[in-house]
């Protein structure tokens, strides 16, 4: 393509249209690159629907949207109360709140401040002597100098060096605001994940304790048969030993019941000893519903991707920043106000003093320093696109993780829900015939404590899916819009 220009007019008339040219070139492509996108998560296909347990199949919703406020599906008042209460008193959420309002403030007056005019006032009284030379018989001379006057600078934003600063601030600003909304949503799934587990915990403890009087009991029974010759030293020794293990077991086990309960209370902006009393295990709905968000989808809903995106953004801007610091600066200067010997004399009309003027810059010879700058910010600019593609195949992987082990967690407590039935059901046998007189009473409580054992397993994989669903719905992002901002991408 060739450009023509008119012979009057000169090379001048080419230099807006070079201008132009010229900045649209310096920054690349603020776009992330196009990332393939997997036909499914993980290697196998997600199942329409998880195994059947305790009454629930969940069903996993292809195509369906992220849920902003998903944690309302467990549909526990006390665990929404929890969320609320975090969410509001969150000190952490309130300094991030804080430093996202003041870089927002910080980007507003360099927006502004490159776009307009700066304007200052000054005014200074010197007194002053002047310069005499020696062996002249004449007196020194010290007078005073008054000035007050009004001065305007303005930079012209030649190749865009201003606009692309603004640009990189811009989305340092998102990146902030898209870090923001991740805290929000971790902080909402740390509190959903916190009260499960210390509700959980709290059963476990329970149901230990329990295990441990029943297990207490059959030693007594095994040593009272020992003393009888019906049991052997080593069947009185090995109940003794199941029961002292597992009762060592019990302080850790609260100790990690209190301290889960210490962590959300401080999640929820309260003292530990401020901890909120623990939900009731067995009344936590598991979300029925669960969304898997297409691949595209998932771009625009995670967090973490929206960081790498920005991230990109001031990269490529930066490229244009240090390019367009290879070019010319014009800026343009002017003063006008008063001036004089005395303030009699700077106040009237013969003390008005005033100047305009323009400078130009053009850098020749800085060491290579600009251009070494300039490649750096390529570099950074590439390593960005590396960042991006790295976040969005590992928010992938996260999603086909959580599927996958939320799926095998379904399958697990339809074995435990199963197991706890038959154990269940052997212990009711067993006491039957207890009290038939067919069994011995010492057989009740080791079949007792077979059942509670199995109703741990089961719990335990009730706690897994409860809050491997918190995890997907973590991993499905937010469908939040993006973050306002004062400057965007040229």
């Amino acid at each position: 393509m060739s450009i023509h220009f008119p012979r009057r007019a000169g090379p001048l008339a080419a230099l807006p249209l070079l201008l132009a040219l010229g900045a649209c070139a310096f920054a690349p492509d603020s776009r992330p690159p196009a990332v393939t996108q997997p036909a499914q998560y993980g290697v196998e296909p997600a199942p329409p629907a998880g195994a059947a347990a305790q009454g629930v199949a969940q069903r996993f919703e292809p195509g369906a949207q992220p849920v902003p406020q998903w944690w309302k599906r467990y549909r526990s008042a006390a665990l929404d109360a929890m969320v609320e209460e975090g969410l509001a008193n969150s000190p952490d959420l309130a300094a991030a709140e804080r430093n996202l309002a003041g870089a927002r403030e910080q980007l507003r007056g360099q927006v502004n401040s490159s776009l307009l005019p700066s304007v200052d006032a000054g005014a200074s009284a010197t007194r002053n002597r002047a310069l005499t030379m020696p062996n002249l018989a004449q007196p020194t001379a010290l007078y005073n100098v008054f000035t007050g006057q009004i001065q305007a600078t303005y930079d012209l934003d030649l190749f865009g060096a201003a606009r692309y600063a603004n640009a990189s601030l811009a989305a340092q600003v998102d990146q902030q605001a898209f870090q923001l909304e991740s805290a929000r949503r971790s902080l909402a799934g740390n509190i959903v994940t916190g009260a499960i587990t210390s509700a959980w915990l709290a059963e476990r403890v329970a149901l230990t304790e329990k295990q441990v009087v029943l297990l207490r009991q059959v030693a007594r029974d095994t040593q009272r048969r020992y003393e009888l010759g019906s049991a052997s030293q080593n069947d009185a020794l090995d109940a003794d030993q199941d029961a002292a293990t597992l009762e060592a077991s019990l302080p850790g086990l609260r100790a990690q019941w209190h301290a889960t309960r210490h962590a959300l209370a401080v999640l929820m902006g309260r003292n530990p000893d401020q901890a909120p009393p623990d939900l009731a295990f067995g009344a936590l709905a598991v979300p029925e519903q669960v969304p898997v968000v297409v691949p595209s989808t998932l771009l625009a809903s995670r967090p973490d991707i929206q960081v790498a995106e920005a991230v990109v953004q001031a990269a490529a801007a930066d490229v244009g920043l240090a390019t367009a610091q290879l070019f010319p600066s014009l800026s343009l200067s002017a003063s006008m106000g008063k001036g004089g010997f005395a303030w009699g004399d700077a106040l009237s009309g013969a003390g008005s003093i005033w100047a305009i003027g323009a400078s130009l810059t053009q850098p020749i010879f800085h060491g290579g320093a600009l251009r070494a700058e300039r490649n750096a910010a390529k570099e950074r600019y590439e390593a960005s696109i590396l960042q991006y593609k790295q976040t969005v195949l590992t928010a992938f992987k996260d999603v086909a993780d959580t599927l996958s082990r939320l799926e095998a967690d379904g399958q697990a407590l339809a074995s435990a829900e199963a197991s706890r039935q038959a154990a269940e059901q052997s212990y009711r046998n067993t006491a039957s015939r207890v009290r038939l007189g067919a069994l011995a009473p010492y057989t009740e409580f080791a079949s007792e404590q077979h059942y509670v054992a199995a109703r741990l397993r089961e719990l335990e994989y009730a706690n897994a899916r409860l809050t491997e669903t918190a995890a997907l719905f973590q991993a499905m992002g937010s469908p939040a819009s993006a973050p306002e901002v004062a400057a965007r991408q040229p």
